[in-house]
């Protein structure tokens, strides 16, 4: 017999949620916990508490503390990269990928492609909706716009 698991503390995205039931991936170690109910979470929600294996068989959990919740999205903005953002990839090669830190809460993220590729890698960015809104939650934030120009693509995480 295998020694029962453990209640969880972290950080989760609600990766699908219905009436009876919702998906929470750790945004730390990516284990994917289903609820054996939905406690009031929607998808693209991150949530931060406590989740507890159902006994007896211990196959899906319980959300068992809540200490916030709150809504995430993803944005592609018609704004250009800001002027620091621009000065960051003037300074990397393409392909290069910098992280900044953001005053407050959150972090820039600027990636030099080639310019014609540029429409296909914000395309990646948006079409990776899951990893984008992981690390957004990992990072505290709420919102993720992403700016483009020709050669630069900017992910801004955001409170």
């Amino acid at each position: 017999m295998t020694p029962s698991v453990s209640q969880k503390d972290g950080t989760f995205l609600v990766t699908h949620a219905d009436d009876e039931s919702a998906i929470l991936k750790d945004v730390a170690d990516g284990q994917v916990h289903t609820l054996a109910s939905n406690p009031g979470v929607e998808v693209d929600d991150a949530v931060e508490g406590t989740v507890s294996p159902d006994p007896p068989l211990e196959v899906s959990w319980q959300l068992i503390e809540l200490e916030a919740r709150r809504p995430l999205s993803v944005e592609h903005s018609e704004e250009p990269p800001t002027s620091y953002e621009r000065e960051i990839a003037a300074d990397q090669p393409v392909g290069e990928l910098t992280r900044e830190p953001r005053a407050g809460i959150g972090e820039i993220h600027v990636v030099t492609v080639p310019e014609d590729g540029t429409e296909a890698a914000v395309d990646s960015v948006l079409d990776d909706r899951e990893g984008t809104l992981s690390r957004a939650a990992r990072l505290g934030v709420n919102r993720v716009e992403i700016r483009s120009e020709p050669g630069v693509v900017s992910i801004r995480y955001l409170p």
